[in-house]
């Protein structure tokens, strides 16, 4: 690491155990090499640099939104975090490039499938554009959720540590097992399919759009236990 992310990491770290309790033993349970694409619920913009700290020293890039990179403070973060830039409404071709190369270089990749942040802390539907890049580095898929962190105001203004629980599921592959173009609707079916691995490591109240398990298939996954 360079010296201007060391001080990043440490002020970071610093300032989430003070403000924040954090069960994160769950962490234990992702390789401590990739690559690997870790899908996430997406609730907080803090919740990047909650992974991104903690998952040290596994080596992770994350993608975010352009509008990110158009502050000082921000830009100064995600770019010493090689944060990948997307632009969001349109096919990115060269976030998704940097994506790959992510992949390919053995690195952990952090993805939100929901694509936006959920204003109500529940699960929105997932998009497909995870599964493009699933399904064509064919690397495991490791669900890491995470709840609290929507507290973290209140709580401080009541001088109150917030608790973070970051739990982790379990692995698997996206594919079509029998063969042929994937199709649009495929993938749509694969994004829901990984939402609901997703879902499963929340508690009931946060699983939003994906609550009912009983509907959760597994036709495009292979889970690697």
């Amino acid at each position: 690491m360079t010296l201007k992310e060391r001080i990043i990491n440490s002020l970071i770290r610093t300032a989430l155990n003070i403000f924040c309790k954090i069960d994160k033993k769950d962490l234990e349970k992702t390789p401590l090499q990739g690559p690997a694409i870790l899908i996430s619920n997406h609730v907080s913009d803090l919740e990047g640099p909650l992974f991104y700290v903690n998952l040290r020293p596994r080596k992770t890039i994350a993608m975010a939104k352009t509008e990110l990179f158009e502050k000082f403070f921000t830009r100064t973060i995600l770019s010493t975090w090689k944060v990948i830039p997307v632009k969001r409404g349109a096919v990115d071709i060269q976030a998704m490039k940097s994506c790959f190369n992510v992949l390919e270089e053995g690195n952990f990749l952090c993805i939100a499938p929901e694509g936006t942040r959920s204003k109500t802390g529940k699960l929105l539907r997932g998009k497909p554009g995870t599964t493009f890049i699933a399904t064509r580095k064919k690397v495991p898929i490791i669900p890491m959720t995470h709840w609290g962190i929507t507290d973290l105001k209140k709580n401080i203004r009541k001088f109150k540590r917030t608790k973070i629980t970051i739990k982790v599921g379990r692995s698997f592959y996206v594919e079509k097992k029998e063969g042929g173009k994937i199709s649009s609707d495929d993938r749509q079916k694969m994004a829901d399919e990984m939402m609901y691995q997703i879902a499963a490591c929340l508690p009931e109240e946060y699983r939003g759009y994906y609550s009912d398990l009983s509907k959760a298939t597994t036709n495009y996954l292979t889970f690697t236990d």
